[in-house]
């Protein structure tokens, strides 16, 4: 088969469409035969050298993916060779095929095509742990998204207004505010025009926002813990804005407010299989009727790699940037 490799890290060119050995899926997986692929910022570092992939996983980069299982596996059951899927992986899915443990894999959802498909794994299993399963957003309450026209901003709007939630958003242009708001978005705050903590209390008569969704870490840590409300929890998903912040505790306490990171490369497989099977039971009955829908910028071609991570790191986008796997291979 072929696949998106590494030779050497680097910026967008170091990315090479080579040919490679095919996959074999083992005792819990099974191979699925890649329709598309979705960009993830995740995707980007591992290209630059900064984001290895787990011990045993996959090489290549990918984080989702959608297909069709051409290969099952010793004790896997409740899956078809034939069936169309979409999966969350540890690596992989820039390939024309990737092994995946069962426990990761998800139906395609009602509704949605095969190929858009590829935007939801990631995104959907991201927010519903985070926003959900750790942070317990509860309807009435306020939720702050920063990069809201993101591919987890999209998502994360959408699935907050289906549990009659408030959703702040924080984005850079005119353009990515209005389609959040097309989204369901409330409160829209221009960064780069606007203090999002000032609005966000503007917004709330001064209460703040009871969970965040931050994909920034460092850089907004300070302004995040002002920004929340009393009982108020901060998610960190991302350090596009640094590693290293300083932490008033005062604030903290005074605020009676949580803090937690997560992420969701590394988890343990039963981790993992626990979020899918919450994601398949809680969010994939909401694509029915189009309450939700992924929300994708653009596709290219799997082997133009470099171009969509090009994409990417230039933030011009809205949702998420797919690629498109050679057919018949």
């Amino acid at each position: 088969m072929h696949a998106i490799t590494i030779p050497e890290p680097g910026g967008p060119e170091a990315l090479v469409w080579d040919e490679v050995p095919d996959p074999v899926p083992g005792e819990g997986e099974v191979l699925v035969e890649v329709t598309a692929g979705a960009v993830n910022r995740a995707d980007l570092l591992q290209r630059q050298g900064f984001y290895d992939p787990p011990p045993g996983a996959s090489p290549y980069p990918g984080l989702e993916c959608s297909g069709r299982i051409t290969e099952i596996g010793p004790g896997v059951s409740g899956w078809n060779v034939g069936d169309e899927v979409c999966a969350l992986l540890a690596g992989g899915g820039y390939a024309e095929k990737v092994v995946v443990p069962a426990g990761q894999l998800l139906p395609v959802p009602e509704g949605v095509e095969l190929t858009h498909a590829a935007a939801l794994p990631e995104v959907v299993c991201t927010v519903w742990s985070n926003v959900f399963m750790i942070a317990h957003l509860r309807p009435g309450e306020t939720l702050l998204v920063h990069g809201g026209s993101s591919g987890i901003g999209t998502m994360a709007i959408q699935l907050a207004k289906t549990v009659g939630a408030r959703v702040a958003v924080t984005a850079g242009t005119k353009e990515k505010l209005d389609r959040c708001a097309e989204l369901g978005a409330d409160i829209l705050i221009n960064y780069r025009e606007q203090d999002f903590v000032e609005e966000i209390r503007k917004a709330t008569d001064g209460a703040g926002a009871d969970v965040i969704l931050d994909n920034m870490g460092a850089k907004y840590l300070e302004r995040n813990v002002k920004a929340l409300a009393v009982n108020g929890r901060l998610a960190i998903i991302g350090m596009q804005g640094g590693v290293k912040g300083e932490l008033n505790l005062g604030a903290l306490l005074a605020k009676r407010a949580a803090i937690t990171a997560a992420s969701l490369r590394a988890r343990p497989l039963e981790e993992k299989a626990a979020i899918v099977a919450a994601v398949r039971e809680h969010v994939w009955p909401l694509f029915t009727g189009g309450r939700l829908r992924p929300v994708v910028d653009r596709e290219l071609p799997m082997p133009e790699a470099a171009a969509a991570h090009r994409v990417v790191e230039e933030s011009g986008h809205i949702g998420k940037v797919l690629l498109i796997a050679p057919q018949g291979a």
